[in-house]
């Protein structure tokens, strides 16, 4: 009573080992792709579009702390030129109050940092000196009828 059921086993996988064979053979290998050119400078495969490069950047680090001296996790942080009036960068402090932003140098930037039951403080930040970055520390203090 088995045998039957093991020849059927049998021929219904030799089966679809024939027919597997037989489309793999009849499958046309897929063209070969040819490499991409270099990227050179601000060329784009797009015309119209150009790609950024990183290298002439201006990196802004550092660390906020509460009034405690310990890390603010959260803090806001905005910056724009000095000579505008909307932030053009925004970003938050990680969960041990670091932050690092990239800006362009050439221009005078004022940061703000706001957290919440704090208050803000403003620096100002020279990126025309030929540094490539500024580090920075921020030391909260409580807004007026905060507790401590």
């Amino acid at each position: 009573m088995h045998r039957p059921r093991r020849v059927a086993v049998l021929c219904t996988a030799m089966f679809v080992v024939a027919v597997a064979a037989k489309s793999s053979l009849t499958q046309e290998p897929p063209p070969p792709v040819a490499p991409a050119p270099p990227a050179q400078g601000t060329s784009s495969s797009k015309p119209g579009k150009t790609t950024y490069s990183h290298k002439n950047d201006f990196v802004i680090r550092g660390t906020v702390f509460n009034d405690k001296a310990l890390s603010a996790p959260g803090a806001q942080l905005r910056i724009r030129r000095v000579q505008e009036k909307k932030f053009r960068w925004e970003t938050y402090t990680n969960s041990r109050g670091e932050f690092a932003v990239r800006v362009p140098q050439g221009s005078d930037y004022e940061m703000v940092v706001r957290a919440k039951g704090f208050v803000e403080q403003t620096r100002n930040i020279d990126a025309k000196s030929g540094a490539n970055e500024e580090r920075m520390v921020f030391r909260l203090e409580l807004a007026a009828g905060e507790k401590k």
